[in-house]
């Protein structure tokens, strides 16, 4: 028992880690709070700072969820402590003790999460996400369409239903991140991402 909870414990720091501000006052020596959305996430370092410091940040918090839940089994192989950990790790990216509490929306971390618990449905999702970008110049259309895909896909693949389940609730967490941004979508206001402009390290 101790050892679930130690592991609860170290997948929210886990989560909580603000690659999004440790990487922009590391590389650029800029407060990520203070630029663009002032979202301290991916999507706002690669559109308000660096594309490749983005992406560098989107990996890492993707990594953030596949880790602690790939590791997850090896402590404990239940269902619903797998997706205690899941969840957990999701509150610690969101939630994070490192910057007041104000951390990510939550979708590169749930992307890693989901990548370690169904990765073909998790893919076909990603794949989306790249499409409706590319079309749109939206991120957070593009992340609203792959986690509303989620559950739908885990369901024509059969997965279990806790998963079903969680991953609607997953869902429903990144809408409610996203009310700003649906209402910008709608009036047209929305920020895009550019992919034009070389952008270096410097």
């Amino acid at each position: 028992m101790l050892k679930i909870i130690l592991y609860l414990i170290l997948s929210y720091f886990c989560g909580a880690i603000p690659f999004s501000y440790i990487i922009t006052k590391k590389f650029k020596n800029i407060d990520i709070r203070q630029c663009g959305s002032k979202n301290p996430g991916a999507t706002n370092v690669f559109r308000s700072v660096s594309k490749p410091l983005g992406v560098l940040t989107f990996l890492l918090d993707c990594l953030k969820g596949f880790v602690t839940v790939s590791f997850a089994f090896y402590v404990n192989n239940s269902v619903y402590f797998i997706l205690a950990v899941a969840f957990i790790t999701l509150l610690g990216h969101i939630f994070t003790i490192f910057l007041n509490f104000k951390g990510g929306k939550g979708v590169a971390v749930g992307c890693g999460i989901f990548f370690a618990l169904a990765p073909l449905a998790t893919t076909i999702c990603f794949i989306a996400f790249v499409i409706v970008v590319a079309i749109s110049k939206y991120v957070s259309l593009g992340s609203i369409v792959a986690a509303v895909m989620l559950p739908i896909n885990l369901f024509l693949f059969k997965a279990e239903n806790e998963l079903i389940i969680f991953s609607s609730i997953m869902v429903l967490i990144v809408l409610i991140r996203h009310i700003s941004n649906i209402k910008r979508i709608i009036a047209g206001t929305e920020n895009k991402i550019t992919f034009g402009k070389k952008d270096e390290l410097k």
